[in-house]
């Protein structure tokens, strides 16, 4: 009885109740993985999938992963895989097979953990699974503890920076970018400290959305006194909380559906809409309290090639902002920025000075993005998400959803549904972009099974 009560102890608390992986192995740790039973070969697979979900990646990457490990341990694995749960089986030769169900309590986007994943699996797959069972959980274990790579304070800054950036390339100036970045940092800074708290999804985008739009107004009421700018300045309120969209849900979910992931694709793009929804209801909220509201920002009457070059650095300021607040190492959020930098660039020039639709801009902008991020990636490694999707992020156009949802709240539907339309135009031109890019650039990606 003494036995039984001790090992309930063990079990989690949690309401996601958590796989204690060091008590599920029986297999003496110094015993190589091939040599490993199939239940134990079986929830290596799971759990590398599982951790590789847990970045923010597609559900391709997942399955390609799992795949890999399933090969090198002599198994065939048949995995189906959604936003925070994967179903799968692995078959044995001699006729046996073992099923697993795992799902995560949240979904998040950590770039370093996933960078540390990719070069797991690329290690185990060219050491031929000639790996203890100790050594695999052990580095497992130090890549699951890569919570988040920086303090709330800094991912708080990285938000700022890249709502200042985003305001600029609307067509905001000082003013705008200004208090667009202190409203974005208290956001985001308070945003990561309800995480800690595991504070829920609705309260948290709700809460740190209020909270930007609120702090975007005081900066914007104290420059107003200090410098007597113009009211219309305040329209760029809406900058600040751009740092809430969710820009990996909504790429991969195009990605996925492309590849027939119909149930990773539809739960992304399900998640991305759920969080607009309330970012832009909350600050429809906050907006109506303060008398706000959505409006034509000052010209900056810039010369072109001033403002190429001021469009290049706001570009690079921003996709550099939320490659930090997506968890990428420097090295990876510099990279990302360059190729933003010059992708976004285009995608402008080509709407102001060629007149092209902001869709067919927007394709050419993320085809850009996705072949630069494939250069990139056969010289050092980077994963292609971790550069693409910060890069096109800042191309998405979260002031349109936001003027649609404004629109429909004051009962203007025509205005509104003109607005969704263009956003729903640009949205699905983005993710068309980068499966172009991926198409001419990868063997693997370009056939249906390969």
């Amino acid at each position: 009885m003494k036995e039984d009560t001790s090992k309930r102890r063990k079990l989690s608390h949690h309401h996601h109740m958590r796989v204690r992986w060091e008590e599920f192995f029986k297999s003496d740790d110094s015993t190589l993985a091939r040599d490993t039973t199939l239940v134990e070969k079986g929830s290596l697979v799971g759990r590398v999938g599982i951790m590789l979900l847990s970045c923010g990646t597609g559900a391709w990457r997942v399955r390609d992963s799992m795949d890999t490990i399933a090969r090198t341990l002599g198994i065939t694995c048949s995995a189906d895989i959604g936003l925070v749960s994967i179903e799968y089986t692995c078959f044995s030769v001699d006729n046996q097979s073992y099923s697993q169900t795992l799902s995560l309590p949240s979904t998040g986007v950590n770039m370093t953990k996933l960078n540390e994943m990719e070069k797991f699996v690329r290690q185990f797959e060219a050491g031929h699974g000639h790996w203890t069972l100790g050594q695999i959980n052990n580095r497992l274990d130090e890549i699951n503890g890569l919570k988040s790579t920086y303090p709330t304070w800094i991912s708080g800054l990285a938000s700022g920076l890249a709502c200042a950036g985003f305001i600029f390339l609307l067509g905001g100036g000082w003013p705008e970018v200004i208090s667009a970045f202190v409203g974005a940092a208290i956001g985001n800074y308070v945003r990561g400290e309800m995480g800690k708290a595991r504070i829920t999804l609705i309260a948290k985008i709700a809460v740190a959305v209020a909270l930007a739009c609120l702090g975007y107004f005081v900066a914007f009421t104290f420059l107003r006194a200090e410098f007597n700018i113009q009211y219309e300045h305040a329209y760029g309120y809406i900058g600040a909380m751009l740092f809430v969209i969710p820009g990996f849900p909504f790429i991969t979910s195009g990605l996925d559906m492309s590849k027939l992931d119909m149930r990773s694709g539809l739960e992304r793009m399900t998640y991305a809409i759920l969080i607009i929804l309330i970012a832009t209801m909350a600050g429809w909220g906050v907006a109506t309290i303060l008398s706000l509201k959505p409006g034509s920002m000052p010209k900056l009457g810039l010369a072109i090639p001033l403002l190429a070059s001021l469009r290049i650095l706001a570009s690079f300021c921003g996709v550099f902002g939320f490659s930090i607040m997506f968890n990428s190492k420097p090295s990876i959020a510099i990279t990302a920025a360059v190729i933003g930098a010059f992708a976004n660039t285009l995608r402008l020039s080509l709407v102001d000075y060629a007149h092209m639709p902001a869709a067919f801009a927007a394709f050419l902008g993320a085809l850009l993005a996705g072949l630069l991020a494939s250069i990139v990636r056969k010289k050092v490694g980077f994963p292609r998400i971790a550069l693409t999707v910060p890069s096109i992020v800042i191309m998405v156009p979260g002031l349109y959803m936001y003027r649609a949802i404004y629109n429909f709240g004051i009962t203007n539907i025509n205005v509104g549904a003109f607005w969704i339309v263009e956003a729903l135009m640009i949205v699905s031109a983005l993710p068309l972009g980068l499966l172009a890019a991926r198409i001419l650039t990868d063997q693997k990606w370009r056939h249906a099974d390969l």
